[in-house]
């Protein structure tokens, strides 16, 4: 409940900083994962065509066509987890890439994560029954507004299956790629005093200043001059303002596709929850079922020693009657004391107490 709370309030929050946008004349953040989603999904020409232009900035690739796919990726189990992706594309004859917006740090590892939608979107791929020879390349692409390397300027990082020593590359399908924008501070200060050309830049980096700073008044300049002479940003900036114009329309769509996401979620977790109660139930009945047969097979084990026990105790004093009879009798009959403890091995003190 209190998490149904938390999603309602967010969504009344965001239509609310939507309506000041519209009133106040603000840019929208990229950053924001709506935003980002709705520009580069939209069923628009402009959409279709920015997305290509940024996919083949990251994967340094010509793209020549992009097809957003469904976000959702299904697992071959049922009761594994199901990853919601932020823009999930297929392009080049199969080969896809998830884009995913993360404006904070999360409570789980980034890096886990990414190598973990990586895998599922080649799984996807598994499930059409493809050889292995046959399994196209990902991208999981991650524009992330923190640090997650403190110690390294390196901009983007770029990860790789590779031998630990030699570094040569186990295959070259799947890409892991990191966009850390916040590296981008010192650049921007930079161009912006004229110490390095916005056209000497590579083109990811473009965009991911594009990402970062759209929303900042005080860069306005700078986003300006990359729309107006990068053709992808031009488009994505045009897909943009058409959100501009019917933002809070485009927020109860995507707030409408959240809460279907949402309740399916929390069916989800639901029968996770009950699924877990009722294997802690079954698994505590089967542990006191097998604590009682168990006790019953140690009771059983330890009456069987019992009784062998006793066995054994009855048969030494029925062995010690008959010797002491035996003894009795040749005692009676004369027989010498030497001649009986030879026969019976009973001491003579035992003999003469007859």
């Amino acid at each position: 409940m209190n998490s149904l709370f938390k999603r309602l309030q967010f969504s009344r929050e965001l239509k609310r900083l939507a309506r000041e946008n519209i009133a106040q004349g603000k840019p929208l953040c990229i950053m924001d994962d709506i935003v980002f989603k709705t520009m580069l999904t939209s069923d628009t020409e402009d959409s279709r065509e920015a997305l290509r232009h940024l996919l083949s900035a990251c994967t340094r690739r010509e793209i020549s066509k992009v097809q957003v796919t469904n976000n959702d990726l299904i697992p071959a189990h049922l009761d594994a987890k199901i990853p919601r992706l932020d823009v999930h594309v297929t392009f080049n004859d199969g080969e896809a890439a998830d884009l995913e917006m993360q404006i904070n740090k999360s409570g789980d590892d980034l890096r886990d994560r990414a190598a973990f939608y990586a895998a599922m979107l080649q799984a996807t791929q598994s499930r059409k029954g493809h050889a292995y020879g046959e399994i196209k390349r990902v991208y999981q692409i991650f524009f992330l507004n923190c640090v997650l390397y403190p110690n390294s300027g390196k901009f983007p990082r770029r990860y790789f299956y590779m031998e630990e020593q030699e570094h040569d590359r186990l295959t070259d399908a799947t890409e892991v790629i990191f966009y850390e924008m916040p590296k981008l501070e010192r650049k921007v200060q930079d161009i912006a005093a004229g110490k390095i050309k916005i056209n000497s830049l590579p083109e990811d980096e473009k965009w991911c200043i594009y990402f970062k700073y759209r929303h900042e008044g005080q860069t306005a300049e700078l986003v300006k001059r990359l729309y107006r002479t990068e053709e992808g940003i031009m488009l994505a900036e045009r897909a943009v303002a058409g959100i501009d114009r019917d933002y809070l329309r485009a927020v109860r769509k995507m707030g409408e596709i959240k809460n279907r996401m949402d309740h399916a979620q929390m069916k989800y977790d639901l029968r996770q929850e009950v699924r877990e109660e009722v294997r802690q139930e079954i698994q505590e009945k089967v542990s006191r079922e097998v604590q009682k047969k168990m006790l019953r097979e140690v009771r059983k084990e330890m009456r069987q020693e019992v009784r062998e026990e006793m066995r054994q105790e009855v048969r030494k004093e029925m062995r010690q009657e008959n010797t002491l009879e035996i003894a009795r009798k040749m005692k009676n009959a004369g027989r010498p004391l030497s001649e009986i403890t030879e026969f019976t091995g009973l001491p003579v003190r035992a003999i003469k107490q007859l």
